[in-house]
């Protein structure tokens, strides 16, 4: 069995989702491995990952507007909000999602379903670098 980790580095421009996918799909071939599982691992408190729907864009605008319904920009109606008002907002939308995935490898591909694709979920309005880990165990 071998391992591989790396750093995959993320340019936002604001709320919203990244299709990270290819970034991924690249590394993990490069690793040269057939079979395995992938974790992915996002760095930070205010964005996430997901897996989800990569063929119809109005998906993605549908999760934007959801999470901003649940977890809304108020003024007043958080304690913490040391980075402006969507700092709270985004750490409640972080912990409703994920930090991290799991991936299996399977044929050297990423098993992902049809529709699916691997998103990086930008929860600040304005744009940031984030960070995602990768760590790959297989053969």
């Amino acid at each position: 069995m071998r391992q591989a980790s790396g750093m995959l580095e993320i340019e936002t421009r604001g709320a919203g989702l990244v299709d990270i996918t290819r970034q991924v799909a690249q590394w993990t071939y490069e690793q040269g491995m057939e079979q395995g599982m992938l974790t992915l691992f996002c760095r930070h408190t205010s964005a996430s990952l997901l897996i989800q729907e990569n063929a119809a864009p109005e998906v993605q605008d549908d999760l934007v507007a959801f999470f901003a319904r649940i977890a809304p920009e108020e003024k007043g109606r958080y304690l913490h909000d040391d980075e402006g008002p969507d700092d709270m907002p985004a750490h409640l939308r972080a912990a409703l999602t994920q930090a991290s995935l799991s991936v299996p490898l399977i044929g050297g591909k990423l098993a992902l379903g049809t529709w699916q694709g691997l998103y990086l979920f930008e929860h600040r309005r304005r744009p940031h670098r984030r960070s995602v880990a990768l760590h790959l165990m297989g053969d």
